[in-house]
């Protein structure tokens, strides 16, 4: 629960500002946007380990974004996780951009556990994690990607997704435990 602290602490402190922002309050405005700013460089280091000469340019396509789109925000909903859907998206872009996805191939926690594959001269890099996600069920996917490729903790991608935590769990683990099976039957 510890992990969801500075997340919440973030979303209160931002709220309001961005409620106050988009009544035309320019102060409110600026002091939003370099709190998100700031959230933005450290979601887009974590992902971008290998490519750290793109981390600002992301930050600033992703404000870009947040200001031509302002007027799609709900209120009924939270900011952060209208941004950091906004900001997962250009993050998808870079990569399509790339034409690469390397950089995505991180360790999966669990997935160790599953992979008992055959020694070959092929390795997980080489198997395209996207391809495999697109091959999971929409729930077992979703769960995945929100906590293993975006780094939510599990009350994080429960709170984002409308489902319960334990449920999560469940789609994460059936999820990882299918892939283990698609790169196995890839690497064969």
């Amino acid at each position: 629960m510890k992990n969801d602290a500075p997340a919440t602490d973030f979303e209160s402190g931002l709220k309001p500002l961005w409620l106050r922002a988009q009544s035309g309050d320019e102060q409110a405005y600026r002091q939003a946007l370099l709190s998100i700013a700031g959230r933005l460089r450290a979601y887009f280091r974590r992902r971008l380990i290998n490519l750290p000469d793109e981390v600002e340019d992301l930050v600033q396509e992703t404000l870009l974004a947040l200001h031509l789109h302002r007027d799609s925000y709900d209120p009924a909903q939270g900011v952060s996780a209208w941004v950091f859907g906004i900001a997962h998206h250009k993050l998808m872009d870079l990569h399509r951009r790339r034409g690469r996805r390397e950089t995505l191939h991180e360790p999966m926690d669990g997935l160790e556990e599953y992979l008992m594959a055959e020694e070959s001269g092929e390795t997980l890099a080489n198997v395209d994690l996207y391809k495999l996600l697109e091959k999971l069920p929409q729930a077992q996917r979703m769960a995945i990607e929100l906590t293993k490729l975006e780094g939510l903790s599990v009350a994080q991608a429960s709170a984002r997704s409308g489902i319960s935590e334990s449920a999560i769990k469940v789609q994460v683990h059936r999820g990882l435990k299918r892939l283990a099976t698609l790169v196995r039957s890839e690497l064969t």
